[in-house]
């Protein structure tokens, strides 16, 4: 599981992707979340902008990460 300590209250959906590295670009970032790719704790999400706080888990290409 990858943790990843949020600046502020949270981090946009797109942004945690690129910050930990499982996408290059944000536009990659912006397909694979509109394709369904990332569960946001548990559940499939679609939303780009999702604002992802702390206690939040995402999940993408077998990866977990925690946001703390």
């Amino acid at each position: 599981m990858i943790e990843f300590k949020v600046e502020g209250d949270y981090i946009p959906m797109i942004q945690l992707l690129k910050a930990v590295n499982l996408v290059q670009t944000g536009g990659e970032a912006q397909i694979v979340v509109a394709e369904g790719e990332v569960k946001y704790n548990g559940q499939v999400d679609y939303r780009k902008r999702l604002k992802v706080k702390v206690g939040d888990i995402v999940e993408f290409n077998g990866q977990q990460i925690k946001v703390i």
